[in-house]
């Protein structure tokens, strides 16, 4: 389908031609198949936030792509949940009409947003008690210390996202970018492609204009700049519609595929360069840490190419589908990204106490082995039980 096409029809669905607006047929996107790719990136994103998060350990440290590069997890977990949430978007719009995907889209904010204030009041109870027996000041290291000297003032920011302990941040990014996906699809249903020049425009006001969001929880400000971050989410969700309307997000014909994956290469080689002249292994590549390259609360210019180019390499070189997906270990982590939202949720809760465990244990040569991979056991075999139980659901209602 050509972009003509694409923008006809979303003009169409933004103007009530859906079955239920106008009662006979009009154009409903079929309901694309499930990409394996997507399930595996998801889950092994999910694992390597896990291990980044237990503070101690030098499998977090050196065994995950982030200390090899200038992006990390953080970027392509919010692009691909903005590229799945835009297909579903588009569809639902599609077939029931704007208000109707702009009503299923808040309760999925809604049930973020419950998810989000579950973990925090069950994570602060953690750190506080922590604090109270075991690991003294805790709760002021985690964050938690303005919250607990102030709570009438600060309870009622926390409930609005706006004070952020440690690891507190990026849900509230979620839906921040998912209420913004309605407004972003009536813009692409009226101008198309050129709708991507808002979230552009936002992401260059941030950086060039507004002075960052206010700081009204953690000293440095909230965990994630809703200004810039929107622009991952929303340009993932406008390639998932693309994929949705026309089968592909971009024109992968050969001259594109050799072309773009060379840049995309070469972007992430100089990631690499810098990171080893940082690290001390190359000493004539150390370049200053400059804010461009390494700010990650406003995501750095540096930051985003590279996780385009990150992104771009992973959709041309590996197939939707591959015998090697569905073998050994690889095949746990589609469970782990289809419930990546729940094993965030408890891989939260994990890495804070393989954190505690190697700050209390005296350390020996395979802790780190056995705390991280037994943490990453853990959450898929909690995926895979969620699997189970969602199975056993659908065939009781059936």
């Amino acid at each position: 389908m050509t972009d003509t096409a694409i923008l006809q029809t979303a003009g169409n669905v933004a103007r009530g031609s859906t079955p239920a607006a106008r009662g006979r047929p009009t154009f409903v996107p079929a309901r694309p198949p499930r990409d394996t790719r997507l399930d595996l990136l998801r889950g092994w994103l999910q694992l390597t936030i896990f291990a980044s998060h237990a503070t101690g350990t030098w499998i977090g440290v050196w065994l995950i792509y982030a200390p090899w590069g200038l992006s990390d997890s953080s970027e392509q977990f919010v692009f691909l949940s903005g590229f799945t949430l835009g297909s579903v978007f588009a569809r639902k719009a599609a077939r029931d009409g704007w208000q109707a995907g702009t009503g299923d889209l808040l309760q999925r904010i809604w049930r973020l947003y419950r998810a989000h204030l579950i973990v925090f009041v069950l994570y602060g109870l953690m750190v506080v008690l922590a604090g109270a027996t075991l690991l003294p000041g805790e709760a002021a290291r985690m964050g938690w210390g303005k919250l607990l000297a102030d709570p009438v003032l600060h309870l009622p920011l926390a409930l609005l996202a706006l004070e952020q302990p440690n690891f507190m941040g990026i849900l509230p990014l979620f839906a921040w970018c998912m209420l913004l996906l309605p407004g972003f699809a009536a813009a692409e249903a009226r101008w198309g492609s050129r709708a991507l020049l808002l979230p552009v425009g936002l992401y260059l006001a941030s950086w060039l204009v507004i002075d960052g969001v206010p700081g009204l929880g953690l000293e440095d400000g909230i965990g994630f700049n809703p200004f810039t971050w929107q622009l991952l989410f929303l340009g993932g969700a406008w390639l998932g519609r693309r994929v949705l309307l026309s089968g592909q997000a971009l024109p992968f014909d050969a001259v594109w595929r050799r072309w773009g994956t060379i840049a995309a290469a070469l972007v992430l080689l100089a990631g690499l360069a810098v990171q080893l002249g940082w690290h001390g292994f190359v000493p004539a590549l150390d370049v200053p840490r400059l804010e461009w390259l390494t700010d990650k609360k406003d995501l750095a210019p540096a930051r985003l190419l590279h996780a385009a180019a990150l992104a771009w390499l992973v959709a041309a070189l590996v197939r939707r589908e591959a015998g090697w997906m569905h073998l050994g270990a690889v095949h746990w982590l589609a469970p782990v990204g289809r419930h990546s939202l729940q094993v965030f949720c408890v891989g939260l809760f994990l890495s804070w106490a393989a954190t505690a465990v190697f700050r209390l244990v005296p350390p020996f040569a395979l802790l780190d082995m056995l705390v991280i991979f037994g943490g990453c056991a853990a959450l898929a075999l909690f995926a895979r039980w969620r699997d189970r139980r969602q199975a056993a659901l659908r065939l009781a209602a059936a």
